[in-house]
């Protein structure tokens, strides 16, 4: 059985400069069993209900701007899959969370790119589900719930984001090896509670870890992580890391 997996997508240049966690992401992707359907919840789709791909063959998304033109061309023309998209329906439906299927949403960079590493070939079919961010973790953790059994078809769930995600502290020419300590503090705590399935304190990590605000000024990076905690049960670190001094990059898994 698949596990779940966050992963934190740090900036889209990572398609073209893997750094660290890239090598990571290429090996874990080769030690998977292979995925019959990817289905990744990214922090780049806030919405204010529930919303599912559904087109036969979405586009690239360049959700970003003031980059090299090299980052424009790339292409990862994965194919979407919608059949298993009426089965999530279903699935949602039952757990009393009513879900729409958006034929035109593209694939944006949360999704494509961390999977142009994973699975460079693009030719896993793949689906994005939105994120109501407006109504925290806690119905990230029951949408993973309810879509837990899909690991067992095969399906591999991601939740895309950042485990910290503060762009306006960033350290742009830190040295290598130079971490934020409020970032650093931040991040340990929430491997701590994850560690050891503290919950309560996860879905209050507004109030409970330190240096909340100052590293997640806004929910959405942070809300795929709980997806993927809802969908797995152990919990272990992939990779640890920052770039920029303050850009957490860490990855999890949950079998």
């Amino acid at each position: 059985m698949l596990p779940s997996l966050f992963i934190s997508h740090g900036s889209p240049m990572l398609a073209l400069e893997p750094g660290d966690s890239g090598p990571v992401l290429a090996r874990l992707a080769a030690e998977l069993p292979r995925p019959k359907a990817i289905l990744v919840a990214s922090a780049h789709w806030e919405s204010h209900g529930l919303l599912l791909t559904g087109a036969e063959r979405p586009e690239t998304w360049h959700d970003f701007y003031g980059f090299p033109p090299e980052l424009y061309a790339l292409q990862y023309p994965a194919p979407g899959a919608p059949r298993l998209a009426g089965e999530i329906v279903e699935l949602l439906g039952e757990q009393g969370l009513p879900v729409a299927l958006d034929e035109q949403r593209p694939f944006d960079h949360g999704a494509w790119v961390p999977l142009m590493l994973m699975y460079p070939e693009a030719d896993i079919p793949m689906l994005q589900l939105s994120l109501p961010s407006h109504l925290g973790p806690e119905l990230q953790i029951h949408i993973g719930r309810a879509l837990r059994a899909l690991r067992e078809q095969g399906v591999l769930l991601i939740g895309s984001g950042s485990i910290t995600h503060n762009l306006r502290e960033l350290y742009r020419n830190a040295a290598d090896g130079t971490v934020a300590p409020w970032a650093r503090a931040f991040r340990d705590w929430m491997v701590e509670k994850l560690a050891s399935g503290d919950e309560a304190a996860l879905v209050d990590y507004r109030q409970q870890a330190p240096h909340a605000l100052r590293n997640h000024p806004s929910d959405e990076h942070l809300l795929p992580l709980y997806f993927a905690y809802g969908a797995g049960e152990r919990f272990s670190v992939v990779y640890q890391g920052f770039t920029m001094g303050a850009l957490g990059m860490d990855v999890y898994r949950f079998d």
